[in-house]
């Protein structure tokens, strides 16, 4: 299912569409999935515990995941853990996509007011614009009046966000729902993303993905060598600054920025956990552990 909406959409509006007309279950917890938008390579070990951890939490929290929709990166991914591992009732899988009306491609294909509209993602690799993931069983397709450009869901993503988590779990409860920042991989950009999380208040709880890849790599490294305090050695420092300019592909100038920025995303490392999917794990996944620990009550 999917709507069409302005980047001035009102949350409390768009939520009570997800709720009434589109009757899904009223989330217990919220996973805000980022990463790359590129296609990237998971290992198979990596991509397995991505993919059936993500959704084993989901749906035994009654979870809703968020992502952007597309059909690359990490959307593709979680597309693939809904198809496996989601069950066979599209609509009962809750996994919404916010995205950018102008990037999607063939988007007049979807244009109509209550019509059914068949909608194949072809992956035509001439063409610039992107598909929609077609396991999501959602979509908020975010209009701003602009084509090819990526970027104006942004701010209609995080309203919805803060605005699910004032919902009540149940109405006769207190609990609020929860929500946790999901890191596979990712930009530059993620770094941002995530320090915009962890200082909220309350704070927004990160997992990240070790051995996903770039962002979520350096904020794993970062995260182990800050363990006593949030001083790097001289030649830990210059190390890591070099990978960073690797990874990324920017500047010197660019990558002490965005150094500072992951260093000032330790100041919460409370709030940052991270695990190592290059290792098998039994029966349970990482995500389950961390969501036992700190949401006892979902």
């Amino acid at each position: 299912m999917f709507v069409r909406v302005s980047v001035d959409s009102k949350p409390e509006a768009l939520l009570q569409l997800m709720l009434r007309e589109w009757q899904m279950d009223r989330p217990k917890l919220l996973f805000s999935v980022h990463g790359g938008s590129e296609n990237f390579t998971l290992t198979p070990k990596v991509k397995q515990a991505f993919t059936k951890g993500l959704i084993t939490a989901a749906r035994s929290t009654g979870a809703w995941i968020l992502t952007d929709g597309i059909n690359t990166g990490v959307s593709k991914y979680v597309g693939e853990a809904v198809k496996t591992f989601g069950g066979h009732n599209l609509r009962k899988r809750n996994t919404v996509g916010v995205t950018p009306w102008g990037v999607i491609d063939n988007n007049t294909d979807l244009i109509g007011r209550d019509v059914f509209r068949p909608y194949q993602p072809l992956g035509n690799p001439l063409s610039k614009r992107a598909d929609l993931n077609s396991f999501h069983s959602h979509f908020l397709l975010v209009d701003d009046g602009t084509l090819g450009k990526y970027g104006c869901q942004e701010g209609v993503r995080k309203k919805l966000e803060k605005h699910i988590q004032l919902l009540k779990i149940h109405p006769r409860f207190n609990q609020r729902v929860p929500m946790v920042c999901v890191i596979v991989e990712g930009g530059p950009a993620i770094v941002s993303t995530v320090l915009d999380y962890v200082s909220n208040n309350p704070p927004v709880p990160v997992f990240v993905f070790e051995g996903s890849g770039r962002a979520a790599d350096l904020f794993a490294f970062l995260h182990k060598h800050t363990d006593s305090d949030r001083q790097l050695d001289a030649d830990i420092k210059e190390g890591f600054l070099l990978r960073i300019g690797e990874v990324f592909g920017v500047d010197r100038k660019e990558a002490s920025r965005l150094c500072a920025l992951l260093l000032e995303c330790m100041d919460h490392r409370q709030s940052v956990v991270y695990s190592k999917y290059s290792l098998v794990r039994k029966h349970i996944c990482a995500v389950q552990s961390f969501l036992v620990k700190e949401f006892p009550y979902v």
